[in-house]
């Protein structure tokens, strides 16, 4: 028995070392405190998909760079070096006058070249006219703005999530709070009630019903802590915020929506929204694609120069003595007419202007559905701020009653089970509230982003 209780006891030391050593290898965490502004900019900054669309703009920078370094000069040198371990022999015939009567052969062998021979020199090419240049150098120009309009439209959606996700944390916040003074309420009815209970005024029944009711609210305290902890993970993900910092919201849900600028926000009319500058510059870019193609059936006319010395010896040595050594050039200028290939450019130059069509037709249904995606947020918003309204009277409602149940208790004129009655009433009605004021909430996110003005206010 001895030697069991010194085992279980050199255990728990190891336990509590073991635990001790994890505890110093978990670095603590950073705190971040942040307001929704902050959180915005902080997420415009480092969320992976905004820093992902920044570097696109970067990579079309480099486009135009690509397409205009076409246009320019390009140069090209090269130096070389062959041996020819067996020179190339040549027969010529064996007759007057250059012929050998020594020789019994009718041919007379001739080695055709040196062993050594070498080469130094630069091409130089520039074009003159090629009507797809320019074509390409303003797509490229242009597709440059499709990928900043693109950038909005990443910001503008890291924003609406980012919203979403500290206004989920701000209402689970406020659950917790509720709970925990719930919790603290049916405790204190629940210690009144043991005491009356042990007393002999109060059946046992009563204190099992209220015990009832604290393990229910207890339950969710637990379930809003859950819900907390898992929004705020989600709303770190959002900022692209790294694992060892935390977060703390220096602002209230009273604070981030005063009634006058929901008022506002509901009278306001749809202004400039970034996707229907993303299908204009669409459409500017397959109208310049069949520029392109059309131009494709023009001439184009490069200038060519290039300069050469060579040289060749019979051993390495006089490779390069300068007597060996030769110079040539050469400037040309090439025109290529395209004549026919088989109708390609034909079937690109179609497929262009069906695709205009495409762009057109969509361009047609983005406009309606703007407008039905604004007449919808405002709609349900101001049907969630009703909503609000209603809840909000409810819980103060249910207080009510809980309050004039509870005195009713205590003076003797009311029932256990009307005290319990009105706290679950009371717990429910605070529910339903939090749940249509993020419901709102999130309304008036999806009502700026409808009438785009999620950015606003921002220094970014």
């Amino acid at each position: 028995m001895f030697k069991k209780k010194i085992k279980l006891v050199i255990l728990s030391l190891l336990s509590l070392i073991g635990s001790g050593v994890l505890a110093q290898e978990t670095p603590p965490l950073e705190v971040l405190q942040l307001n929704l502004k902050e959180t915005l900019e902080y997420a415009l900054e480092n969320n992976p998909d905004s820093k992902n669309a920044k570097l696109e703009v970067m990579i079309s920078q480099t486009t135009i760079k690509e397409n205009t370094a076409s246009g320019l000069p390009q140069i090209n040198g090269s130096v070389g070096i062959n041996y020819n371990p067996l020179v190339q022999v040549v027969f010529l015939p064996n007759e007057p006058p250059f012929g050998d009567p020594s020789n019994p052969s009718d041919v007379i062998p001739a080695r055709f070249g040196v062993s050594y021979s070498g080469n130094a020199g630069f091409t130089l090419s520039q074009m003159i006219f090629d009507g797809s240049f320019f074509v390409g150098l303003r797509a490229a120009k242009t597709y440059k703005a499709l990928t900043e309009f693109d950038k909005v439209k990443v910001e503008n959606d890291v924003i609406e999530n980012v919203k979403k996700a500290y206004f989920g944390v701000l209402v689970n916040a406020e659950r917790i709070k509720l709970s925990q003074s719930n919790l603290s309420r049916i405790d204190s009815l629940l210690e009144e009630t043991r005491a009356l209970n042990e007393a002999g005024f109060t059946e046992k029944i009563e204190v099992s019903r209220i015990q009832v009711q604290r393990n229910n609210t207890f339950s969710q305290l637990k379930q809003s802590l859950t819900a907390y902890d898992i929004s705020k993970q989600l709303l770190k993900i959002q900022l692209g915020l790294p694992r060892n910092y935390d977060i703390v919201i220096t602002e209230t849900l009273a604070e981030l929506n005063p009634e006058e600028d929901l008022a506002a926000l509901l009278a306001m009319e749809v202004g400039h929204r970034v996707e229907m500058d993303q299908i204009n510059t669409n459409l500017e870019l397959t109208q310049l694609d069949l520029r392109y193609n059309t131009s494709q059936y023009l001439p184009t006319i490069d200038l060519n120069a290039n300069f050469t010395r060579s040289g060749a010896g019979d051993s390495f040595s006089r490779l390069f003595n300068s007597i060996n050594w030769f110079s040539s050039s050469m400037v040309g200028v090439t025109m290529n007419i395209p004549i026919f290939d088989g109708l390609s450019k034909s079937a690109r130059i179609q497929r262009n202007r069906i695709q205009l069509q495409q762009l057109e037709n969509q361009k047609f249904y983005l406009n309606q559905n703007i407008a039905l995606e604004v007449y919808q947020a405002k709609q349900n918003l101001a049907n969630d701020l009703e909503v609000l309204a209603v809840q909000r009277e409810s819980m103060e409602l249910a207080k009510e009653v809980y309050d004039i149940s509870k005195i009713k208790y205590n003076e003797g004129v009311g029932s256990n089970l009307e005290v319990v009655e009105a706290d679950a009433a009371l717990i429910e009605s605070e529910i339903n509230y939090l749940g249509a004021l993020y419901d709102g909430l999130v309304s008036k996110v999806d009502l700026e982003k409808a009438l785009g003005v999620l950015k606003n206010g921002l220094d970014y």
